[in-house]
């Protein structure tokens, strides 16, 4: 165990909230983890800074006055001899008889400090042998594994600027949900706007576990729906219009039938001519989306597998409006047969989930809105867990956010941003927000349920194949003029 230096008296401490110490030996960093012994036993603290002092540098007088000659203060004196280093400590939790306890007695001038032992930062944090593996502890040789419940149960949000690699930690996530044992396997959900993760599906890792769904393979069975549904996703159709609706459809029910079949219905029902032409075209709406027809693609024993994960890629279109009744459909449905337990626990992963559940748009332009909050707000007593991940947090909803009991923040620079963040979620101290502007691509602040303090995480490497949305931009233009360059050459070839 290596020692760095010794406690020392200050105007500010020891005390229970802060305390100093004389580096000597080693390297000490800011935001590594420090052990000292106190009468109430081991105490864990954070270094949350690091002075640097020479006594013969104190007085802006006296240098002054002996560099006026021309010569440096360090040629007159042995003052490089005087130099040391002063790190100042937030004291985090203490390992006595009871287990770990708050901090309250402080530790005495003298006392050595050193380096924490590992396994005692694992039990201060929460680690598991058996937990997800994520990465490490930035400064120390630590694997961060986080036990699922703890990480997933109330909810998780994963929070960055664009390329400060949120995609890359979500895929580390799923390959360790992918490689649990069966019978600890949740159903995984990703609802991928962008296309990110179907590589998962072509990577023999996983080969058998991951089914992916384009937008144009996506189906909502029209026999399913209710007024409430038909109110949402019909453009401009009042309460009154839609429950007129699901008369009609109720007097369809036996037989298999989609919008073409209901609108052949409401075109041959006597009922006012006005809403009647309003039921058309509303129906008509519904259908140029593509997305009804007789019955769900794909089936609830696809879409939701033990231990599997289905991949829901909507980078096939640019709608908004069709991404949202996509993700309101499938989380409704979801929600609604694991509170009925058909399926197993599972987890909603939203990519860019501001677009499904933003804070300010009108509940028309927010149709995933609703049930996403719901799910939020009532998923952990049935074990339907949510994980957000969005670059503009700002976008979204705060009381969703609020309800993700867990947060990965990696760099973040906008400061609507981080002042949302830390409105929205406990735990983030005006200190950790500041340091969140200046991380690394790949390190994040995990904070909330998750871990029993705040802790800064080294994301570890990928173990699967990449996608390819991460490729560097000269060689994407590269690529396409080679390409560009074989067509011609085929085309004249053709000639």
């Amino acid at each position: 165990m290596q020692e760095y230096g010794t406690v020392i008296s200050t105007p500010e401490g020891p005390s229970t909230q802060q305390f100093s110490f004389v580096v000597h030996k080693g390297q000490v960093r800011r935001g590594q983890f420090v052990q000292v012994q106190t009468d109430e036993g081991k105490l864990i603290g954070r270094v949350m800074d690091i002075l640097k002092t020479n006594r013969y540098y104190l007085s802006p007088e006296s240098v002054k006055e002996y560099e006026s000659s021309g010569r440096r203060l360090d040629e007159i004196f042995p003052a490089t001899d005087w130099e040391y280093l002063v790190a100042q400590v937030s004291p985090l939790g203490v390992q006595g008889t009871q287990g770990f306890q708050d901090v309250l007695f402080p530790p005495s001038p003298g006392t050595a400090v050193v380096e924490p032992d590992h396994g005692l930062l694992e039990q201060f944090f929460g680690m598991v042998p058996a937990g997800l593996h994520l990465g490490t502890f930035v400064n120390h040789a630590v694997d961060v594994r986080i036990p699922p419940t703890r990480l997933l149960q109330k909810h998780l949000a994963i929070l960055a600027m664009s390329g400060a690699g949120k995609s890359y930690l979500t895929g580390v996530l799923l390959e360790e949900l992918l490689a649990r044992p069966p019978q600890e396997g949740m159903a995984v959900i990703v609802i991928d706007p962008h296309g990110e993760y179907p590589g998962f599906a072509d990577d023999p890792a996983f080969a058998g576990k991951v089914r992916v769904f384009a937008e144009r393979d996506i189906r909502i069975g029209i026999p399913h729906l209710d007024h409430h549904h038909f109110s949402a996703y019909g453009p401009d159709l009042s309460s009154a219009q839609a429950r007129e609706l699901e008369k009609i459809i109720r007097g369809m029910k036996g037989s298999a039938y989609g919008l073409k079949e209901v609108i052949e219905r409401v075109e041959a029902t006597e009922m006012k001519q006005a809403t009647k032409d309003v039921l058309l075209s509303a129906l008509w709406d519904m259908a140029s989306t593509g997305l009804f027809g007789p019955a769900d693609h794909p089936g609830l024993e696809e879409l939701a597998r033990q231990g599997g994960m289905s991949v829901i890629d909507l980078s096939g279109t640019t709608s908004l409006r069709k991404k949202q009744i996509i993700a309101a459909h499938l989380a409704d449905k979801l929600f609604y047969f694991r509170r009925k337990g058909t399926i197993p626990p599972f987890l909603l992963v939203l990519e860019e989930a501001h677009q499904f559940c933003p804070e300010k748009d009108a509940s028309k332009q927010a149709l995933s809105r609703r049930v996403i909050t719901t799910i939020a707000r009532e998923g952990r007593k049935f074990h339907a867990c949510l994980c957000l991940i969005s670059q503009r947090p700002v976008q979204l909803s705060t009381t969703v956010l609020s309800q993700c009991n867990t947060n990965i923040i990696l760099r973040i620079t906008n400061p609507y941003d981080l002042d949302h963040i830390q409105k929205s979620s406990e735990g983030i101290s005006t200190e950790a927000a500041r340091s969140l502007s200046s991380l690394r691509v790949g390190r994040g602040l995990i904070v909330g349920e998750a871990v029993n303090a705040p802790l800064f995480l080294q994301v570890r490497p990928r173990r699967g194949r990449n996608g390819d949305k991460g490729t560097d931009l000269l060689l994407a233009a590269r690529e396409y003029w080679e390409k560009a360059q074989q067509r011609k050459q085929d085309a004249k070839s053709f000639m």
